[in-house]
């Protein structure tokens, strides 16, 4: 009698219903809480970097952005094949814009190919003049 007593009906139902259940809950752990979680979290970090990566953007942008101390007398200088200063008489050497003298410059080493020409200007913080284009 102790025999079937230990295998009743009842045993086995309540160990199925123990085994559904645990698997019904492993399941759900494992198919959605789980995966949610880890989804949530990446969803968030991503959006904290995309907001980060546009924060990085507009602070460079407006350091960039900022004016800066610009000269106002820009020099060209020519130099020749043996990379020393020298005079081309008839030469306009001084321009209040940049633009103006990277075209003449440009112009004159078509018209003087021997020659190189350097743009330049002084600087209030600088001891030497700064080259700002060499061709």
């Amino acid at each position: 009698m102790d025999f079937q007593k230990i295998f009743d009906w009842k045993t086995y139902i309540f160990t199925a219903i123990a085994v559904i259940s645990f698997s019904n809950f492993m399941a759900v752990l494992f198919g959605q809480t789980i995966p949610g979680v880890i989804l949530d979290f990446f969803k968030v970090a991503g959006e904290y970097v995309v907001l980060g990566a546009v924060f990085v953007f507009a602070l460079a942008w407006l350091l960039k952005a900022k004016p800066h101390n610009r000269p106002k007398q820009y020099s060209v200088i020519p130099f020749d094949v043996f990379g020393k200063k020298s005079q081309i008489d008839g030469l306009r050497t001084e321009f209040k814009t940049h633009d103006v003298a990277w075209s003449f410059m440009k112009q004159y080493k078509k018209s003087y190919p021997l020659y190189n020409f350097a743009l330049v200007s002084d600087l209030p913080k600088s001891d030497k003049p700064t080259i700002f284009r060499y061709i």
